[in-house]
This record gives structure tokens, sequence and C-alpha cells, in this order.
């Protein structure tokens, strides 16, 4: 992730976990997971990064003066204009691509997108974590004892088809870089080719 330094970047949920190996914040960092920002709305709210948060939670963050609350919208559709509202796509990674459409980005470029959890059962289904995250980039990202949702990809891919769409009609462009990964609606780039 270092070369990343000096780009302007989006992270979501936990990754501010990597913030010293990386030696670098992210830019924007965007929490939409009520039980995300339940467990670790303290922690998130001390990151140094401007941080777009889900209105629905605003009881259990601490507000700081850089965050941005986005209302979220019941009902499928990409948003071009987050004062509007805006769908979750059941993942944090669609909402930071519509986050990105409305700041004005052109190309955006997903690192770390792997589509594919350890973990399976029920979508949506809430778990308490029994020991180590094998689903995240990290074993302390949901440690043992903590509840979150499991992934719906199925619905996450109806999102990323409404992004990509929304991207390429407007003459911008979506583009994968993670390594590996199962994600397979957007165009694959190298990650060692981009710098």
């Amino acid at each position: 992730m270092k070369p990343l330094r000096g780009e302007c970047t989006i992270g979501l949920n936990r990754i501010y976990l990597l913030f010293d190996d990386m030696e670098f914040a992210t830019t924007y960092h965007v929490c939409v997971n009520k039980l995300v920002l339940e467990q670790f709305g303290t922690e998130i709210s001390v990151i140094p990064s401007t941080k777009f948060v889900a209105w629905k939670a605003k009881e259990v963050i601490p507000f700081t003066a850089d965050m941005m609350f986005l209302q979220t919208l019941p009902y499928p559709q990409f948003s071009f204009d987050l004062t509007n509202g805006m769908w979750e796509g059941t993942t944090v990674t669609y909402v930071a691509m519509q986050v990105a459409y409305h700041l004005g980005f052109q190309r955006v470029i997903l690192i770390g997108v792997d589509h594919d959890f350890k973990t399976k059962g029920q979508p949506n289904a809430e778990v308490v974590s029994q020991g180590d995250d094998q689903s995240h980039f990290t074993a302390n990202y949901f440690p043992k004892g903590i509840r979150w949702q499991l992934p719906d990809l199925e619905t996450s891919e109806t999102a990323y088809r409404l992004a990509k769409i929304a991207f390429e009609t407007t003459n911008r462009e979506i583009v994968d870089a993670t390594v590996g990964g199962k994600l397979h609606i957007f165009p694959k780039v190298r990650y060692n080719g981009l710098f």
C-alpha cells in the first residue's frame, strides 16, 4: 500500500488498522454499517481523515468537525448527488464509489476488494466472531466476540453493476487492481503497473 502515499485515497471500515504499516492515513474514510460504527465508532472518529458515515448511526459515533453524514435510501439506485441520499448496496465499497463520484473522481481504482469471505452463512445474518478473523485482511479485524453481518455478495454485485453503468455513461471509469480477488465486474488492471 505504500505506493499510494501521496495519492487521494478512500479507506473503508477498519482500514485504519493498517495505517502504521502503510505509513499514511487515507484521505477519506467511509463507514456505514451500524454494527461497525457501534463497536468501533470511537476509533473511527479519531482517524485523521474526512469521514463519511451513515446518519442512522449518528447516536453511536462521536461527532467530529471532519465528519459528513450520509442518508440511506431503501431502494436500489446509484446516487449522482449524495445530498439526496444513497443506497448502500449491502457493501461499503459501493457507498465509497458513490462518494468518489460525488467528489468528482474520473477514475476509481479498487484495491483489496477480494469479494470472497471464509465465513459462510445466510447473507446479512448477524454473527458473532468466534476467534481470529479469517475473512478480512487481519485476524483482529473482527476479533472474538465482535458482532458483524455476513456478506450479501449477490446484492453487492447488483450495486457494482449500477456503479459501472453510472461511471461509464458519464465518461468515468472504475477499474480493479486487486491482486487475486473474485470480483469480475470491473476491468482488471495490474497493481504494480499503476506506479
